[in-house]
């Protein structure tokens, strides 16, 4: 269930509350309308938080519509995505999902209407005449030889083209508006055009298919919405969707807003780009847990509440900017911190034998699944003469500045024993195999009784009950900003953006439940990976570190 803590207003919201005041609207009905050509990114997460959460805080309603005017580019695999991705983040939509296409009839009616006014007429130009009469930013466009066609004639070159008497691109009907206009998008824009393609929720009932800018406003309006919240690259067309509104036969006419569309650091917002690195094999897919889709996050281990409060945090402006990756990273580390429960996991091995410990003894030790919250229980831990300990953990000398193991030094293993390191192995090139400890039995869950003051304390996996898990760690995508204004965005992939290693975790991860969340203590926040839970193998997948690691090189950078 979406969070119901009141949120601070915006432009949006005063918008709204000065239209319930002044009687406009008695309820506020708004939609989510996508395209089903990709999946959804986290650009679309705060589309969705917004219109649904108004809708949410003003006890009104929200369409879920798919914006399905173009079959060569939906499909119904990106469909149910979109209803999944919705629902995951906490949100219901109004009714069952709709469909332009439902509207196709009505559409088509209003098509005739306009043509029947001399608003509309068809063009046999081609697209590249047609670019060249369209004109510049500076220059007026021209008229079409054939914007004066009768119209009995524009009706029945309709017809035919309804009728399937044309082929694709030999005609389109265009909106009869002008060509001077000092906004593009007024310049006699194309309406329908011919597309011979089966479609996914019609068939082959229609071969002439709608344009968005003519679709969205009457659908808005067949709906009955209030508000249409739409990103600031519509802002220019809200005179075309105004236009179709008052010059065809319908009683509704919903206002449309524009707001900031998302611009995230370290990836790419638009769905061309995001299907090129699909394409072209850079990730592994739509869901690839670097990829900024809700699918991927949510395969990566982010949470619904995480990414609703990053919507909320970022808030809604008119004002286009960059947003900062860690504030995505510090709402999930938030959350996780909280909520998730607690696991040891080793991902560089190294082995620590215990020799004073009986051989063959394996105990039960008792671990918080939280450290500040008892009601999250318990969970049970086996200790064992052999343990892994993670490499890094382990220096032969160091400073005091070394909180962990070190030759002739004393440590404790987290809700265990302290334990002295006496000797170790290494290997011919130097790295150390084996480390060699002694342990005090006085010591589970209490500071050594002679005083002794040990410092330390690291998490371990015991060798022989752990559990052998694949760690993929995740990073981000890209190693520059803003890798859309590189010349060609792939060259900025980040080489480093997925390392996998091989380690161990503690037995109470083997039946971990598929995106199930962790913090792998004194490590960061992983989840189980869903794709690979369905092979039966155990994949954790990092989520994010415990602190902003990219933070303290940026800071490095600005030192240097």
């Amino acid at each position: 269930m979406a969070d119901s803590a009141p949120r601070a207003s915006n432009f949006i919201r005063k918008i709204i509350d000065q239209d319930l005041a002044s009687g406009k609207h008695a309820s506020v009905h708004t939609r989510f309308p996508p395209e089903p050509n990709g999946y959804l990114h986290i650009g679309h997460a705060k589309s969705i938080v917004l219109n649904f959460g108004i809708a949410q805080d003003y006890q009104g309603k929200c369409n879920l519509r798919f914006d399905d005017t173009n079959p060569l580019k939906e499909s119904v695999e990106y469909i149910n995505s979109i209803k999944r991705d919705v629902q995951w983040l906490g949100f219901e939509w109004e009714g069952k999902p709709r469909f332009s296409s439902d509207y196709f009839d009505a559409l088509h009616g209003f098509a005739i209407e306009l043509i029947e006014k001399g608003l509309a007429y068809v063009d046999f130009s081609s697209q590249e005449d047609m670019r060249a009469m369209r004109g510049t930013l500076t220059e007026k466009g021209t008229n079409s030889p054939y914007r004066d066609t009768a119209v009995a004639d524009n009706l029945q070159h309709f017809a035919d083209m309804t009728a399937g008497k044309y082929q694709e691109g030999e005609c389109s009907l265009r909106a009869k508006i002008d060509m001077a206009s000092p906004f593009m998008c007024m310049r006699d824009p194309v309406i329908y055009r011919i597309r011979h393609v089966h479609h996914h929720q019609t068939g082959d009932t229609w071969c002439v298919y709608p344009m968005y800018d003519f679709t969205h406003c009457i659908s808005d309006a067949l709906e009955g919405i209030t508000h249409s919240l739409c990103t600031l690259e519509f802002q220019d067309n809200r005179r075309l969707y105004d236009w179709v509104l008052d010059n065809i036969s319908i009683e509704c006419h919903p206002q449309q807003i524009e707001f900031s569309r998302l611009n995230l650091e370290y990836t790419v917002m638009s769905k061309r780009k995001l299907n090129d690195l699909v394409v072209e094999g850079h990730v592994e897919g739509w869901n690839d847990p670097r990829m900024p889709t809700i699918a991927g996050l949510r395969r990566r281990g982010y949470t619904p509440a995480s990414m609703r409060e990053f919507a909320h945090r970022i808030g809604v402006t008119k004002m286009d900017n960059q947003v900062e990756m860690g504030i995505l990273e510090a709402c999930v580390r938030d959350d996780l911190n909280e909520n998730a429960p607690r696991a040891m996991a080793v991902l560089d091995p190294i082995k620590v034998v215990i020799e004073n410990y009986p051989q063959d003894k394996v105990e039960t030790l008792v671990a918080p699944n939280h450290p500040n919250k008892p009601e999250m229980g318990q969970r049970e831990v086996p200790f064992t003469r052999e343990v892994y300990i993670e490499r890094e953990d382990f220096r032969e000398s160091a400073n005091k500045k070394f909180k962990r193991l070190v030759l002739g030094k004393e440590v404790r293993l987290r809700n265990a024993y302290v334990i002295k390191a006496e000797r170790f192995d290494s290997d011919a090139e130097g790295n150390v195999t084996t480390v060699y400890c002694s342990y005090d039995p006085d010591t589970l869950g209490q500071d050594p009784a002679d005083g002794r003051k040990v410092k330390g304390v690291i998490h371990w996996v015991s060798a022989s009950e752990g559990v052998a898990a694949e760690i993929r760690l995740y990073d981000r995508l890209f190693q520059v900003p803003n890798p859309a204004a590189e010349a060609v965005f792939a060259d900025a992939l980040n080489p480093n953006s997925l390392q996998i290693v091989q380690g161990i975790v503690e037995p109470s991860l083997a039946s971990a439940a598929p995106e199930a969340g962790y913090q792998f203590e004194r490590t960061g926040y992983f989840c189980v990976d869903s794709e690979f839970a369905a092979e039966g193998k155990l994949v954790f997948n990092r989520t994010v570190g415990l602190r902003d690691s990219w933070a303290k090189m940026d800071q490095s950078d600005n030192d240097a």
